[in-house]
């Protein structure tokens, strides 16, 4: 792995500036007179809202985009580069949040795709490149195999190939977008851990995220952005939650994600919407992803699902909506049992549908409008003798976006122009056309605010409390303590215990997700 600059190299502390710096777009001016520093061996975050201009003014410093106007420095000269590639030759590198991976080809040919190294007769070099791939992920702490194809990892693997991919460079910069909102608690303190390296180390980080509490954690120093404009800067020792809360949205936001009643809102007696009885789901060298999992939920549940990466959760919620096919086991839906060949239009069908964690891959056609979008699982409802009924679907449309409070001026723009949490709801409102009975969500808050978070919690209880039992995965602690009713805790492809409102805490979610049996005295 090569050597990052050593911080005696440079003098300065500040190695890049932006000053007055302002990007506009046709109808839009993402940013207006912003002024950015960052510092040499810290942590400096950026964070606002979705839309705020946080992405925009970190492509501006990787070369990705260039500023209409304002000035940039880098190591007290100019900085004046036009592709990402000439910002790398700097040592400026960026983790973007969405995945810029080729599931084709191993992991260690994703990492050197592009600046692979090659011999005195051009001939790649596969042995010594698959050499630096064990090492980079060996620092990170991460047993990866750099010979697998990458479409086998998971979404929280893909995840850390994309940072390697980034480390396995000579570094000065490493910007870094939404880096944990795939990884669990444990992969989150591995990488920290490997911040605190880079940092002694002299490399600059910038660093950009939605979990305020891991911001508080690691940051040194902190930029807040809102519409695009400067609001304030603060240091660790001065800045804490509610101030950055106050100064993203304008005011403070506190408390949990629902107002979740201390009893338990489910009927125990009630019959169950949704049974899972043995589920097995095996991996592809002989083990099992998905090994005997059963539970019940009833009308009105928001059960949540806890686990680190690999536990299974993400594999639980893709066989129930068809995506894989089990081996063993039944899934029963109100009272209607689907078999293994049952595919995604009977689950459909049968009142599942499913929000996947992966958005921008699965859950969206970019290249189409909103309105688009959140019709498209519903067509056969629209299909009449003479084509589409266009006026049902733009009044249903309307409806969706009206309910779910999507920020958009015309629901015929593309679904890609909508900040990420507008695109999450989106999804969202998509799958509720097709009337659910349970709703699966996969990581529902992956790369969005604070405030959107809290907006689809809101969404998500007024839809409980319509009757619509929902189901959704979560790494983040907070996310589950303070949103669920109900918490099914999996380590290896198992449910490893069944927790009421009343046994939700930190410890035992962690404790829970490392152990490899549900033993049902534990958890009562």
């Amino acid at each position: 792995m090569s050597a990052v600059h050593d911080i005696g190299a440079h003098s300065r502390p500040v190695v890049l500036s932006a000053r007055g710096v302002t990007k506009v777009y046709p109808g839009t001016t993402a940013l207006n007179q912003v002024d950015f520093e960052v510092w040499r061996g810290q942590v400096n975050v950026l964070i606002g809202e979705n839309g705020a201009g946080k992405s925009t003014l970190m492509k501006i410093l990787a070369g990705i985009e260039r500023p209409t106007t304002g000035e940039l420095t880098f190591e007290g000269g100019p900085f004046d580069v036009a592709s990402p590639r000439e910002a790398m030759a700097l040592g400026i590198g960026i983790v973007h949040q969405e995945l810029n991976l080729f599931p084709n080809l191993t992991v260690t040919q994703n990492l050197f795709v592009g600046r692979e190294l090659r011999g005195a007769a051009g001939t790649v070099r596969a042995a010594r490149q698959r050499q630096l791939a064990r090492e980079v992920f060996e620092r990170m702490g991460q047993a990866i195999d750099v010979d697998a194809p990458l479409a086998d990892l998971s979404i929280g693997q893909q995840q850390i190939v994309e940072i390697a991919r980034v480390l396995i460079a000579d570094v000065r910069i490493l910007i870094l977008d939404e880096p944990t909102s795939s990884l669990s608690e444990s992969e989150v303190a591995v990488l920290f851990r490997l911040i605190d390296e880079l940092k002694q180390q002299g490399v600059a980080i910038v660093y950009i995220s939605h979990r305020l509490e891991e911001l508080i954690e690691i940051g040194d120093r902190f930029t807040v952005l809102r519409d695009g404009e400067l609001i304030e800067t603060g240091t660790r020792g001065h800045v804490d939650i509610p101030w950055l809360v106050e100064r993203m949205v304008g005011t403070r936001v506190e408390g949990p994600y629902r107002d979740v009643p201390s009893d338990d809102r489910a009927d125990p007696e009630a019959t169950p919407v949704l049974t899972v009885d043995n589920l097995r789901l095996p991996n592809s060298v002989g083990g099992l992803l998905l090994d005997d999992v059963s539970f019940s939920v009833t009308s009105g549940e928001i059960v949540g699902f806890y686990g680190l990466m690999g536990a299974g959760r993400t594999e639980l919620f893709e066989t129930l909506i068809g995506l894989r096919r089990a081996a063993a086991g039944t899934v029963t839906i109100d009272g209607r049992t689907l078999t293994p060949d049952d595919g995604i239009p009977k689950r459909l069908a049968a009142g599942l549908a499913l929000v996947p964690e992966d958005r921008q891959r699965l859950g969206l056609v970019q290249s189409q409008s909103v309105a688009s979008n959140i019709a498209l699982a519903n067509l056969n409802t629209y299909a009449g003798p003479r084509g589409l009924n266009f006026g049902a679907m733009r009044t249903d449309v309307e409806r969706m976006v009206r309910e779910l409070l999507i920020k958009v001026p015309d629901t015929n723009v593309l679904v890609s122009a909508l900040s990420g949490g507008n695109q999450q709801k989106a999804v969202v409102a998509k799958n509720l056309l097709t009337k659910p009975r349970v709703l699966l969500l996969d990581e529902p808050t992956r790369g969005i605010d604070i405030k959107a978070r809290r907006e689809l919690f809101d969404i998500m209880d007024q839809l409980a409390r319509a009757g619509l039992t929902i189901l959704y995965a979560s790494s983040d602690l907070a996310e589950i303590t303070g949103g669920a009713d109900r918490v099914l805790v999996m380590a290896q492809g198992r449910i490893t215990a069944d927790l009421n409102r009343a046994e939700i805490t930190d410890d035992a979610l962690v404790g829970y997700s490392q152990v490899q049996r549900f033993d049902p005295d534990r958890s009562a």
